[in-house]
């Protein structure tokens, strides 16, 4: 008699925390390019979906902005990579932990923010206060701004892990509820089992999703700043 948040407890392996191997282990999963002309099918798919991933994030910023490209398709291939393999049975979502997610987006978002103060410091001030602001409203305002401006990167943890934590323990209870009711009624066991593979494969979505739109904001606030 487990508790449904067991799942999301970090794995320990004789007193060993097993986080680093959690962490690591997606990369090799990743093809490597090849030296050969023609590459093969997944390849082809991966260098694909990156070009595609590139012009929609980087298309509408600056030049100055394009330096990111690597660091922001890179988050985004791992945080996908992470997401899906924390659907398989028997295995840690790292990206359930509030923490990993918080040390991810409050260092990204510094980042953006220390970027936009050394290159356009006025402008990056200039978006705590709106043009035409009433001059009794201007103290208020800024304070506001200010607080909307330090919750982002807790905005951005938070949903992540929200999110797939929901998912997580959507699943286990239809998967729970579809078990006890094999043996007392089949019929609604299968019909559970049907809900469970369509909740499956949304979370599949999800998982593509959630780090799609984690490091969409990211490049959002990139180019408030560049």
């Amino acid at each position: 008699m487990t508790s449904f948040f067991d799942q999301f407890m970090s794995p320990v392996f004789l007193g060993i925390p097993l986080m680093a191997l959690a962490f690591t282990l997606p990369w090799t999963l990743f093809p490597s390019p090849t030296p050969r002309w023609l590459n093969n099918r997944l390849l082809a798919l991966q260098s694909w979906f990156i070009n595609r991933a590139s012009s929609q994030l980087l298309t509408p910023m600056n030049i100055g902005g394009h330096k990111w490209a690597l660091i922001l398709i890179s988050l985004m291939l791992y945080l996908i990579t992470l997401n899906m393999l924390g659907l398989l049975p028997y295995t840690f979502t790292p990206t359930t932990q509030l923490s990993l997610n918080m040390g991810l987006a409050v260092p990204l978002w510094l980042a953006t923010v220390l970027i936009g103060m050394r290159n356009q410091p006025t402008a990056a001030l200039g978006h705590l206060l709106p043009e035409g602001t009433p001059g009794l409203l201007i103290p208020v305002l800024i304070i506001i701004e200010t607080i909307s401006l330090f919750i982002r990167p807790l905005a951005l943890g938070v949903r992540l892990t929200a999110n797939l934590t929901a998912g997580h323990l959507l699943m286990q209870l239809i998967a729970t509820a579809a078990f006890v009711l094999l043996s007392l009624m089949p019929m609604v066991a299968v019909i559970t089992s049907i809900v469970l593979l369509l909740l499956t494969i949304l979370e599949v979505a999800v998982a593509m999703i959630q780090a799609y739109v984690f490091v969409l904001l990211l490049s959002l606030y990139l180019q408030e700043n560049v």
